[in-house]
This record gives C-alpha cells, sequence and structure tokens, in this order.
C-alpha cells in the first residue's frame, strides 16, 4: 500500500504542494479508512465499558441499601445558626456537602448540596422562601425541597434532623423521587 498513488486534500498537483506537506506526508484516503475489525474492536471495548459502568452502578446501589441506617452526627448547636442563617456541613460522608437552614426560631431544614440536574452546588436564599442552582437557574422550595423551576427532575434529597435540647444531629438521608 505504501506505493498507492493518492491525491492531496487540496486536489493540487504534488510539484505544487507546500514543503511542509513533503516534509509531513500524510495518506489522507488510507487516514480515513477504518477496517471492519479496527471498527468491532471499537465497539466490544466500548460496550465493555459501558457494561462495566452499570455494574459499578449496581454495587453502588447494593452496598448503599445494605448499609442501613446512616450514623446520627452532631452538626451544630442552635446558638450557631441565626434565624434565616445557613450552615454547610458534610453528611453521611466525608464528599457529601449538605446545607442546614433555620428558617424560624423552630424550624429547621437541611437539604443535600447538590442539585438533582447535573450535582452543581445549591444556594439557599431564605428571604426569597427557595434555594437556587446557579448553573442552569433551577429552584427548589425551601420548605419542600422540592423542584419549582428550571431542569432539576427530583428533589433534594432532604437530611433527617434530630433537635437534642440546643444540639442539631443529622440523622439520615430521606431519598425522594417527587
Amino acid at each position: 500500500m505504501s506505493d498507492q498513488i493518492t491525491i492531496p486534500p487540496d486536489f493540487r498537483s504534488p510539484e505544487a504542494q507546500p514543503a511542509w506537506r513533503q516534509d509531513f506526508p500524510i495518506d489522507w484516503p488510507q487516514d480515513q479508512y477504518v477496517e471492519r475489525r479496527d471498527f468491532m474492536k471499537f465497539l466490544v471495548l466500548t460496550s465493555a465499558a459501558m457494561t462495566a459502568g452499570q455494574f459499578w452502578i449496581g454495587v453502588q446501589n447494593w452496598l448503599r441499601k445494605r448499609r442501613g441506617r446512616d450514623e446520627i452526627r452532631r452538626v451544630a448547636t442552635l446558638d450557631q445558626i441565626a434565624v434565616g442563617g445557613t450552615l454547610v456541613f458534610n453528611y453521611p460522608g466525608e464528599h457529601d456537602p449538605c446545607v442546614l437552614v433555620r428558617i424560624s426560631e423552630t424550624e429547621l431544614v437541611a437539604y443535600s448540596q447538590k442539585c438533582t440536574h447535573l450535582s452543581c452546588a445549591v444556594i439557599p436564599r431564605p428571604d426569597r422562601g427557595d434555594i437556587h442552582c446557579p448553573c442552569h437557574e433551577g429552584l427548589f422550595d425551601l420548605r419542600s425541597g422540592r423542584p419549582i423551576a428550571g431542569p432539576p427532575p427530583r428533589p433534594l434529597p432532604r437530611i433527617l434532623l434530630d433537635i437534642r435540647g440546643r444540639d442539631v444531629y443529622a440523622a439520615g438521608v430521606e431519598w425522594r423521587t417527587s
């Protein structure tokens, strides 16, 4: 195949080609040619990667369900959060950001800080009564966590709270679909 005569991409004669093309010859028709065997290798490897990814998601879900109840962890004291104030914490793991909002003197809510659309960080706005996702202008209701505008498909996961005296504890995660 090395003696195969090809046509340059600009269709000019070989003598009219720029010097750099002589130094770096590319056989354009051969470069675009894909053998059936190479195409099948690509399909098999891509399918294997997709299958492995789906298997990994299934294993993670199974492990999450098997873990059972989440641990109870102290988040803050009521004195640390003013009415209309927020506090960011991690729960249940160290890489699971959550936000605690004190709506009134006696009412607290906490949600995962990852938007259910593309996992962007959400920002609570207690003065407006919503939680804002700045990536795609999504809005969630502050009291329920349900989406009220934008592309988020599901409510934010709610962090279950337990108030003992003046201490606020995270006691679990409620995953909701609607």
